[in-house]
């Protein structure tokens, strides 16, 4: 096929896009959610478009999920954010699965 790129699909394909959105340290909106991996009252571990990003706090609660547009809203008290690398997700993702068999 002349003139065909196979990256083409590749770059028709736009990247989801991944926001946070926070009020007052009581509500949290996370949109570009692909997965959440495990969640309690003190964290959240959640897969985004970006690389895992862990939410803790206190109190914390699952107030909207909708994995189909990518949203997820928690309320609670936030104290921290903070994004994984890869490697540091796999450790995550192997402590949880470990602490809630």
């Amino acid at each position: 096929m002349e003139g065909y790129d196979k990256n083409q699909n590749l770059r028709s394909q736009p990247q989801v896009e991944h926001n946070v959105k926070i009020w007052n340290r009581r509500n949290i909106e996370i949109s570009g959610v692909k997965e959440v991996d495990s969640f309690d009252s003190e964290e959240f571990l959640l897969q985004t478009s970006m690389g895992y990003l862990v939410v803790r706090g206190q109190n914390l609660q699952m107030k909207n999920l909708d994995l189909d547009s990518g949203l997820v809203s928690i309320k609670g008290k936030i104290y921290d954010m903070s994004y994984l690398d890869e490697h540091q997700g796999e450790k995550a993702k192997g402590l949880f699965s470990k602490l809630f068999k």
